[in-house]
């Protein structure tokens, strides 16, 4: 789903000056498919009883009333609102308006709300438990698309996100192990992330290697140096060097018993804490600091930011590997952020999906997170509709997150523009 985009044509004629769009009908499209699978679901699959949704578990303080929803009745509903919302945003692009964001976000509640009430037919859907697992899920992502905003802002392409995580998660396991202790891991993973960057920008800045290649090529390396460790070392001495311990939940005082919102956000372990501090630290840092402003310029028109004395190269060079960093710290929640061992290739493409959340928050680190938790609650999904013995083919569950990253960057949630300088080496003349 996406909204429209108006792009002004100008076409001069003698004595006048008219303005033509380009109108994308790609919001009305999304619209209809959604609404027709809806649609499907009521008519060719109905399925009878009702739905609970709980909003609370048995150790709240306080405990919210559970929603108890007419499957039938409820999915009917939603066929018609999403209808009427497909017809208003086809008459919008008639008349050569934009499908506002408003528009986009209630079709999705709509839809999710139908899809959700149908899957869950004559079971309870525990919304706690899906909304906790998705922020969970999305912890390593919303790291590594912070990684992708500050490094893309800055003009490089980081697609070695995966291969920071990966070290990030292998680091932290090791380091821990041995320690006993979380903390010297959580270093570590920041440091073998930094690494990694530090050998994109040399390549990329230094030596004018493609960005693309020098990505891939760094992702093979480290999943083959990662696998390779694993199988000869760490698996032959799992006791000392793969038993990393785990940093304990801990729910923050008062904010943690706000219904509803405080066993979603609030009780977690500093991983994810650490997670929120470093979202509104590059927000603030990248629109309304120097840093920031220096970073921009960079990656929008290095040679004005050369001539106004900023070391181009310089600047990129330690963003890139500050983003580096930023994705190690997110490889510890493989590892000692969940208490599980390292395994090969245990982040299973997670990078290549904060890059795609870079993409769908057009280079913005609020709306990449919040894009990010998108693909956390699509991934978790799969596991909340199989415990309550949801008709829907694991198969199917097992696609959406990667289903919804190829909507993602196909555009169908808007036109995205990188920054301008994004992707090119700077050759001062």
């Amino acid at each position: 789903m996406t909204t429209n985009t108006e792009t002004p044509l100008v076409a001069s004629q003698p004595g006048a000056l008219s303005t033509t769009f380009v109108t994308s009908w790609k919001a009305p499209i999304a619209f209809g498919i959604f609404t027709v699978i809806a649609l499907a679901l009521a008519a060719l699959a109905p399925r009878a009883g009702e739905t609970i949704y709980r909003w609370s578990r048995e150790t709240d303080v306080i405990q919210v009333p559970d929603l108890v929803v007419p499957v039938m009745t409820a999915l009917w509903l939603v066929v018609i609102v999403l209808a009427v919302m497909t017809l208003y945003s086809v008459l919008l692009v008639r008349s050569e308006r934009r499908v506002p964001l408003w528009l986009i976000v209630l079709f999705a509640i709509a839809f999710m709300f139908g899809f959700l009430t149908w899957a869950g037919a004559g079971a309870d859907l525990p919304m706690i438990g899906l909304l906790y697992g998705s922020l969970s899920l999305a912890v390593p992502l919303i790291f590594g698309s912070l990684a992708g905003v500050i490094g893309e802002r800055a003009g490089v392409v980081n697609i070695a996100i995966e291969g920071q995580l990966l070290a990030g998660a292998f680091t932290a396991a090791v380091v821990a192990s041995i320690t006993g202790n979380p903390w010297p891991g959580l270093v570590a993973a920041m440091v073998a992330g930094m690494l990694v960057g530090m050998v994109l920008a040399v390549f990329s800045i230094k030596y004018y290697v493609d960005q693309i290649i020098v990505g891939v090529v760094l992702n093979v390396l480290v999943i083959g140096l990662t696998s390779f460790f694993y199988s000869q070392v760490l698996a032959p001495n799992a006791a000392t060097l793969n038993t990393p311990p785990r940093f304990e939940r801990f729910a923050i005082p008062i904010l943690g018993d706000i219904p509803i919102i405080g066993p979603v956000l609030f009780r977690h372990t500093i991983v994810v804490y650490i997670m929120y501090i470093a979202v509104a630290l590059v927000y603030v840092g990248l629109f309304h600091t120097r840093w920031g402003l220096r970073l921009r310029a960079v990656g929008e028109h290095p040679q004005a930011a050369d001539t106004v004395g900023i070391n181009v190269n310089r600047t990129r060079f330690w963003n890139v590997t500050l983003a580096g960093a930023i994705a190690g710290l997110g490889g510890t929640f493989f590892t000692i952020g969940s208490g599980i061992a390292f395994n090969r290739e245990m982040t299973a493409g997670a990078g290549f999906i904060a890059l795609a959340a870079v993409i769908f928050g057009q280079w913005d680190p609020i709306k990449a997170t919040l894009a990010a938790l998108l693909f956390g609650f699509a991934s978790n999904l799969q596991n909340t509709l199989s415990v309550i013995g949801s008709p829907v083919p694991s198969e199917f569950m097992l696609m959406l997150p990667y289903i919804v990253t190829i909507f993602a960057v196909a555009g169908f949630v808007g036109i995205s523009r990188p920054p301008a300088a994004d992707g090119k080496p700077y050759i001062k003349s």
